[in-house]
C-alpha cells in the first residue's frame, strides 16, 4: 500500500527548508536567515511523504498591503506529479481567504514557472515594470 503525500500548514525547520531548497536547485540560504525568516511567514506549508518534507511553498509580508510567494520547491523525484500546483493552491486558498481586498501579491518566476503561476492568476509584468534583486 503506497503512503500519499500529506500537505498541511506548517512551517519546515530550518535545516529541512535549506535542505529541500538546494536540493530542488534553488539557491542555498545561511541557517541564520532561515532562523529569523521562517518564524515570521505570513503562510507556510509542507508536503510530506512519510515525514520526509518533499514539497514547500511559503508567504512573506506584512499581511494586508504587500504579500509575495517564495520557496516554491519539489524535491526531484516527486516533480512533475502536481506538487507545485497543490502547494500554490493552498498557499493561494489562505491568500483568498485572509488577505483585504487590494492586497499586492508578487512572486518572481524563475524559468517556465510562470506557467504554473499564470494558472492563480498571476500576469507578467514585464515590458511596463521589472522585477528586481539585490543578493547579500
Amino acid at each position: 500500500m503506497s503512503v500519499e503525500p500529506t500537505l498541511s500548514f506548517e512551517i519546515p525547520t530550518s535545516d529541512e527548508y535549506r535542505a529541500l531548497r538546494t536540493a530542488a536547485g534553488l539557491s542555498m540560504m545561511s541557517a541564520e536567515g532561515a532562523d529569523i525568516g521562517l518564524p515570521a511567514s505570513w503562510c507556510s506549508v509542507c508536503v510530506r511523504h512519510r515525514n520526509e518534507l518533499i514539497g514547500m511553498g511559503r508567504i512573506v509580508g506584512d499581511g494586508g498591503l504587500f504579500l509575495f510567494v517564495v520557496d516554491i520547491a519539489v524535491a526531484p523525484d516527486w516533480q512533475g506529479q502536481g506538487l507545485g500546483r497543490r502547494i500554490m493552491q493552498a498557499l493561494m486558498d489562505d491568500v483568498h481567504a485572509r488577505a483585504p481586498a487590494r492586497t499586492m501579491v508578487g512572486l518572481i518566476a524563475n524559468g517556465v514557472a510562470h506557467r504554473l503561476y499564470e494558472q492563480f492568476g498571476f500576469k507578467l509584468v514585464a515590458p511596463a515594470a521589472h522585477g528586481m534583486l539585490l543578493r547579500l
